[in-house]
């Protein structure tokens, strides 16, 4: 395991917990939906974050921090309607590819941070959200990068200010060492509660819990995919 003294760095002076945020150039049409549908359904740049600002209405707020190409989130908000699903994504790939999404489901309960989730939680009032997702996030294996992992105490309060009393984490990983690493930056708070009662509670997936293309090619090459569900206190 990686050296606990590691976590202790604040990693929300770290500003970049990612790597390169475009691949392959995007097709006509993919252009087009980032002009077109993504300023109609982008998080404001300016200003406080709330439920009416984003949806109009006073509803639950859900956050996904890295939605890759928004299998689970576009799952989630068609699963539930009368929620507003949050999620930052930097990639300009996944942005597109959860675009599509919201435009193939008529999904309208989902707004889009393209770039960093740190943006979104320091503008987000306390207590505010309901539920918060990190699935898969890069688990930067090398000691020296331990500081960049989302999962640090930075991070990890920005997320407690802002999740309401009862609210949930959700955190899903294949990589065993951002799972020990998750057991013991978890493991040392005290706002949060660990929900696993058995091992199978963190071996397989809730039936509430839609599977991401990353989860999906995990199980393909034959990795063990673990699922984390903290309530705060």
């Amino acid at each position: 395991m990686d050296e606990p003294a590691a976590q202790r760095s604040d990693p929300t002076t770290i500003r970049r917990l990612y790597g390169r945020r475009q691949g392959h150039p995007l097709r006509q049409g993919q252009a087009a939906l980032l002009a077109d549908l993504l300023p109609r359904i982008a998080v404001p740049a300016d200003g406080a974050l709330d439920a009416p600002t984003l949806f109009g209405d006073d509803r639950p707020l859900w956050l996904e921090i890295g939605f890759g190409r928004g299998e689970h989130m576009a799952a989630q908000a068609a699963t539930y309607p009368d929620v507003g699903l949050i999620g930052a994504e930097p990639f300009v790939d996944g942005v597109v590819g959860a675009l599509m999404a919201v435009r193939d489901g008529g999904l309208s309960n989902v707004r889009i941070h393209h770039g960093d989730a740190l943006h979104v939680l320091e503008r987000l009032p306390p207590a505010s959200l309901d539920r918060v997702f990190l699935l898969h996030p890069d688990p930067w294996p090398k000691a020296r990068h331990a500081k960049r992992r989302f999962v640090n105490p930075g991070p990890i309060d920005l997320i407690a200010r802002a999740l309401k009393p009862g609210g949930e984490l959700r955190i899903g990983t294949d990589h065993p060492i951002y799972c020990r690493w998750t057991c013991m930056v978890m493991g040392q708070r005290g706002d949060f509660r660990w929900l696993a009662q058995t091992p199978a509670d963190f071996l397989h997936r809730p039936a509430d819990w839609p599977p991401t293309r990353y989860e999906t090619k995990a199980r393909r090459l034959g990795h063990e995919v673990w699922y984390f569900r903290y309530q705060r206190l």
